[in-house]
């Protein structure tokens, strides 16, 4: 339970879920668990299934705060940040700029290119690209992903050339940008950050070919190790790396940083998740819970981090 005082100071919360993106019944479960968790330490909280009316609930309800589980487009690539902006209610996580940085997937890893940060190569796809060039550049496997499409929606391992134009198919369903990215052979850890502060390492065991919208939200056969089986040494120096990715696309509040290792031992940043997943399966909680820090207190630590 919260004190008195910081139940006054947080005021009345809106809990801001579903939407209209594919991710929406994973954010409404997202949503839920947040929901239930900010009611159960004391905190005045209620839950909005997100409309194209979000904007007139919002002015008419006047609310004092917003804790945002809108995963994938209009929640987690600044439109919904904008629009509290111009409401002036603080909100959880990223703001405007970050949020629409870290959702596509291309413009994120332009600014790590900039930075000198380590991120697989990557060759555009489109109506007029050579397939066969993208294999000669990129060789196979690789991966082809649409730009700004969430938990892992539309992406594809792409093991066989005759196969590529097929995937870039697929995934202009989802996005019109789409690109192939070069494969890394490697375990996938991912680095939870929440206000500035590195959580535990977490490394991904997948059953698949890689960490896809089945491992992460179907499977019961997906492991997750944390303790994630690294020295100290090298858990900090990625840790570093991560929580370098995130500030470099001005992340804040809260967020997650996904990565690979290579079998040559080298780090791969792959992308940053403002929004991540809240849900029985979800790595920011299981990272949070091995750092001594229960469900409910993570959820008010990011509602209090918009104070």
């Amino acid at each position: 339970m919260i004190s008195e005082q910081q139940k006054k100071s947080l005021g009345r919360v809106a809990v801001l879920m579903g939407g209209w993106a594919a991710e929406r019944e994973i954010s409404l479960k997202s949503g839920a668990a947040v929901l239930e968790a900010l009611c159960r330490a004391g905190v005045n909280a209620e839950g909005i299934d997100v409309n194209r009316d979000i904007l007139s609930q919002l002015q008419t309800q006047q609310y004092d705060r917003a804790f945002i589980v809108l995963h994938g487009r209009g929640g987690e690539d600044g439109v919904i940040q904008a629009a509290l902006e111009l409401l002036q209610i603080p909100y959880t996580g990223c703001g405007v700029m970050a949020s629409a940085i870290s959702m596509d997937k291309l413009m994120t890893k332009r600014v790590w290119m900039g930075e000198n940060l380590p991120t697989p190569r990557l060759e555009m796809l489109n109506a007029q690209t050579n397939f066969a060039h993208v294999i000669e550049s990129l060789g196979v496997p690789l991966m082809v992903k649409p730009a700004t499409e969430g938990s892992s929606i539309g992406m594809a391992k792409v093991s066989h050339a005759d196969d590529l134009e097929a995937a870039w198919k697929n995934a202009t369903q989802y996005d019109d940008q789409v690109f192939a990215e070069q494969w890394v052979e490697g375990d996938e850890y991912t680095c939870a950050i929440l206000d500035q502060q590195v959580q535990p390492l977490i490394r991904l065991e997948v059953q698949n070919d890689f960490y896809d919208y089945e491992a992460k939200y179907q499977s019961n056969d997906t492991q997750y190790h944390c303790p994630c089986g690294l020295d100290e040494a090298t858990e900090t120096e990625l840790q570093q790396l991560a929580l370098q990715a995130f500030l470099s696309v001005q992340g804040k509040g809260w967020g997650r940083v996904d990565m690979m290792r290579d079998k040559m031992g080298k780090t791969w940043l792959i992308e940053v998740n403002t929004v991540p997943g809240m849900t029985s399966h979800s790595l920011v909680p299981m990272a949070a819970q091995a750092n001594g820090i229960s469900f409910e207190q993570l959820v008010v630590k990011i509602l209090a981090a918009t104070v």
